[in-house]
This record gives structure tokens, sequence and C-alpha cells, in this order.
């Protein structure tokens, strides 16, 4: 394997046959020692929630698929903390895309003269450039397609699929009496169009059940029992 890049949560592989090996970490995103998903920076490392996002992950990627959605998911190892994805581009140097369905985090400290912390939100769809020293910057559709990062239809597909995808984490997480409030995902792209790429697990979302905030450790294991 070639060693492509050292993250904050997970380290990338190349291998020999042109897929990618993702090798997952316990270091979560964190602010003030407290875990974040929203974070641009780790300082918490949780004991078995690279494992566990991972299983969350492989769960989600196996749900997308059942329903025809887009992804880089080939196939994981649940003992290595490994996950082999296709290669895929990012628009420009790498997109985040933030899908919120209540009022939480950065929202309400940017919006808190508007809107009350915790209140609903119709699956408002946020985008925002991977630059951690610039602090993840949003950035708008109009920026998007000036700067040639992406065009306006797929800006729109993005959009799309971002709701879909929520939509069907949703009703899964309902099926458990667990609510989502945000989630976020990376979008890359292929010969075959736009796929879903990175993770989809408890590091990337901020979910409550019985009104309490849970960690990626609790979701995982509600999750998947």
């Amino acid at each position: 394997m070639e060693s492509i890049y050292i993250g904050k949560t997970k380290d990338v592989f190349k291998l020999k046959d042109g897929n990618y090996l993702l090798k997952f970490k316990d270091d979560v995103t964190s602010a003030n020692g407290v875990f974040d998903p929203g974070a641009n920076s780790t300082g918490l490392k949780i004991e078995g929630a690279g494992q566990a996002g991972l299983a969350m992950s492989a769960y989600f990627f196996k749900l997308l698929a059942a329903n025809n959605i887009p992804t880089h998911f080939v196939d994981y190892n649940l003992s290595e903390n490994t996950m082999v994805v296709k290669p895929v581009k990012v628009f420009g140097k790498g997109l985040e895309v933030i899908c919120r369905l209540k009022a939480t985090g950065s929202f309400t400290k940017r919006f808190g003269e508007y809107i009350n912390d915790g209140a609903p939100l119709d699956y408002y769809v946020e985008v925002t450039t991977k630059n951690d020293l610039a602090g993840d910057p949003f950035i708008n559709e109009e920026a998007l397609t000036q700067l040639n990062i992406l065009n306006n239809a797929d800006y729109q597909k993005i959009i799309n699929l971002t709701k879909d995808i929520t939509r069907l984490i949703k009703a899964e997480l309902a099926k458990k009496a667990i609510e989502l409030y945000d989630i976020k995902y990376e979008f890359g792209f292929d010969q075959t169009g736009i796929l879903l790429i990175d993770e989809i697990s408890g590091g990337n979302m901020r979910t409550y059940k019985n009104n309490k905030k849970l960690m990626p450790l609790e979701l995982s294991a509600l999750v998947l029992k």
C-alpha cells in the first residue's frame, strides 16, 4: 500500500488494484475537549470510535446501495478498522455539505436572533469548502460556479442527493426512536457521475434520543444492536 494522506479521523492508502483503503482512527472532531461533529480539529480520542464509525458507515452505505444512491463504498474489514473505496475526484479541494433538520450548533450561533435552538428546519442544506485554517467557510452556488468548483447542474444534483440521503438516514434512525438534528457529507465524482464519499457515522451527525444528545459510541450501539 502507498500512504496518501494522514487525516484527522482516517488515514488514506492507495491499493495496487487502484482502489483506496481508509483506516479509521479513534480520534474524533472536538472543540474544547468536547465532541463536536462541526469542529475542525481533533483533541479527543474515544476508544472504539474508529471501529464504530466504520461499522456505522458500512451499515448506511449498504442502505444507500439498496436505494440506488451512488457511493464510493466497496468493502470493509471490521477487525482491521478499514474500508475499501473506489477512486474518486473531489470538487475543488473538497467540499462539505451539511443538511440541517433542527437549528443547533453553528446555525444558532449565526442566526440565533431569528430562531431558537432546537427549532425545526426543512432539510436546509449548506455547503462549505474544506479548509481548516479558514474555518471551513460557507460558499454559495454563485461562488461555486464563478470559481469553477462545480457547475449549476452538479450543484443541484448534490443538493438533491443530500436531501434524499438524509431522508433515508432520518427514517432509519427513527426506527430506533433516534432523532437526527443535522448531518455532514462529502461528495466526489468519477466517470459514472457524482458519488457520496468519506463516511456516514456518529462522528458526522448530531442525534438525540429522549432529548439526550448521543455520543458516537452510544449511537452506534443503538443502531447496530
